[in-house]
């Protein structure tokens, strides 16, 4: 979910910047700044934002740049001829000599040089705002849909490897069934002058072989694998929340088929699965 989007456009004597930046996240966190002219439209902005990006810690902000020349404070003439005719009159009532610097006085009455106009947000500028807000939006998304393919691309090895890996298991498997039949009888001729009911022995057996079975595990397992290769195909909203609960899922089945897992070398392949789970299940928080 991370990416990044900016857009610059002109309107008249301006330069409209938007800038968007997204990082992971369980659900949407957005915060925007948004300079005093487009205020009102908030609500218009982040109702875009949540459209487009669904997910992510995003941070928004869109700010006006002007012309140097559009940014100084204009004098107001009239108002100081007003002041100067006062200071004038003044000096001639009362009998005072005249400031030396009377410009700088002037300059410094009230309102001379303040800035009382209030800029209104027309329609035409907000139009071209929206237009940048869109463009930088683009941007993020494309800048996500790259990432995300290199992140299918990680999941497929990660999954191709737990496939491989459980296929490893089987040998052992079988090989263990015997091994624990062996060991059983090699206990039991170690006790001198004992007897048992072979048949009685069978029957127990059994039953400790299929409490040690991983069968329906290995088969949940492998349709856990194929789910998730389905869903990372599908289109639409909460796949990312779809395939971190998929991921949990083989989780169990690995940890089951683990607690099962009587031999040195089999538990040494349920290891090396969940390390390449625990990596599906650190990028799967990447994913839409």
């Amino acid at each position: 979910m991370t990416g990044y989007g900016k857009a610059v456009v002109a309107f008249g004597d301006k330069k409209i910047n938007v800038e968007v930046k997204s990082l992971n996240s369980k659900s949407l966190d957005l915060n925007t700044r948004i300079c005093p002219l487009y205020r009102e439209k908030e609500m218009e902005i982040r109702q875009t934002i949540a459209k487009a990006l669904e997910r992510g810690k995003i941070d928004f902000c869109i700010w006006i740049e002007k012309d140097a020349g559009s940014e100084a404070t204009p004098i107001n003439k009239e108002l100081m001829k007003c002041y100067y005719n006062q200071i004038l009159d003044i000096v001639a009532t009362a009998g005072i000599p005249e400031p030396e610097d009377i410009f700088t006085t002037l300059l410094r009455m009230p309102d001379v040089m303040s800035k009382t106009e209030v800029e209104v947000l027309t329609d035409g500028e907000w139009a071209v705002a929206a237009n940048a807000i869109d463009m930088a939006l683009n941007q993020l998304v494309e800048f996500r849909q790259q990432e995300g393919a290199a992140l299918q691309k990680k999941f497929c090895e990660k999954i191709n490897n737990i496939e491989e890996l459980m296929g490893k298991i089987e040998p052992f498997e079988k090989a263990r069934v015997e091994k624990i039949r062996q060991r059983i009888i090699d206990g039991l001729n170690t006790i001198p002058e004992v007897e048992y009911d072979k048949n009685r022995l069978e029957q127990e057996l059994i039953y400790y072989i299929e409490k040690l079975d991983i069968s329906e595990e290995k088969q949940r397992l492998a349709n856990h694998l194929n789910y998730f290769r389905e869903t990372m195909l599908e289109e639409g909203h909460g796949v990312g929340k779809k395939l971190g609960f998929i991921a949990q899922e083989m989780g169990r089945e690995i940890n089951t088929t683990g607690s099962k897992s009587n031999q040195a070398e089999m538990q040494n392949i349920v290891v090396k699965m969940k390390d390449e789970l625990e990596q599906i299940k650190e990028q799967v928080l990447n994913a839409l």
